[in-house]
């Protein structure tokens, strides 16, 4: 890949990794569905913003807008949620890691999907690496004795399941404009949680201007502006190289949670992230690719006699 698509993958990485940082000063003044309805409802005028200045064509069937309310929930309004209401309990790095085990979930999905893709020996041995790394992640939480701690792990895996389900259904969805299809889910999961938010909430209210600040990049930026620069860089360097994204956000994720939030670093936080990437590194594959000898051909010179 050229240095502009690397540095492209490094910056979603690190992009998404900080959004649990953002998470966690956001909770210090919001509910965890008012930062899913503030992230989604800014995330969905951002693309709406760039879909009318680029003019993309939008077409949509009164069927398939109810399908892509259903897909915006499952894709952005429910795994924001649930990362917001982990995070009430568990560090926001933790939450960054446990982020990382969605490609081991996406693979059991795909695995019994209608028409999935079917996991190989490798990819198996990858989702036990990262169930493993889950489970590492937890033994600090179960040892305190902490049950909603414990919970909250639970609760954030339920956001990468989610990501996991929607990967699949997203098919029903590739005759439609990328950013166009975006747009369209986030505008559909801001519908479904305003009034989930609101009953359950309240209407919030701001004071803290940091809270401002990060509800601005966190929608604007890490959800307008990154999956617009995903779906750009998507065609550019392919599904593969794309899914690199993935090990660089938990990373991003620790660091800046024990850096400028304060967090504890754990021993079992780094165990449990190096067995959840050494899980990704299988269910990638590559590597194990590169390992394999090169088969020498030989050729056979006939003899004259």
């Amino acid at each position: 890949m050229a240095l502009k698509y690397w540095a492209v993958i490094f910056v979603l990485g690190i992009g998404w990794g900080m959004s649990f940082m953002f998470n966690a000063i956001l909770l210090r003044e919001l509910g965890p569905l008012s930062v899913s309805m503030g992230r989604v409802g800014l995330g969905a005028l951002g693309c709406w913003i760039y879909v009318l200045a680029a003019r993309k064509p939008v077409k949509i069937t009164l069927r398939r807008a109810v399908a892509l309310l259903g897909f915006g929930v499952l894709s952005y309004a429910a795994p924001f949620a649930f990362y917001a209401l982990g995070q009430q309990h568990i560090a926001s790095g933790v939450a960054g890691i446990i982020n990382a085990i969605t490609p081991a979930f996406a693979v059991v999905v795909s695995h019994f999907w209608p028409g999935g893709e079917r996991a190989t020996v490798l990819k198996s041995f990858g989702v036990l690496c990262g169930i493993g790394g889950i489970v590492v992640l937890s033994l600090p939480v179960l040892q305190s004795g902490q049950t909603s701690a414990l919970w909250a792990v639970l609760l954030t895996l339920c956001a990468p399941l989610c990501y996991a389900l929607s990967v699949n259904l997203a098919r029903a969805f590739r005759d439609m404009e990328p950013v166009v299809l975006v747009a369209l889910a986030l505008t559909g999961a801001t519908i479904a949680i305003i009034p989930l938010a609101l009953w359950s909430e309240g209407f919030p209210v701001i004071t803290k201007v940091e809270t401002w600040a990060s509800l601005a990049v966190i929608g604007f930026i890490l959800t307008s502006a990154a999956f617009i620069l995903f779906y750009w860089a998507l065609p550019r360097v392919g599904p593969t190289n794309i899914t690199m994204v993935t090990f660089i956000a938990p990373i991003s994720a620790l660091i800046l949670g024990s850096w400028i939030l304060g967090e504890t670093l754990l021993p079992a936080h780094l165990m449990g992230m190096a067995a959840i990437l050494a899980g990704l590194l299988l269910i990638d594959g590559r590597i194990v690719r590169a390992m394999r000898p090169t088969p020498v051909e030989t050729k056979i010179n006939p003899t004259v006699e």
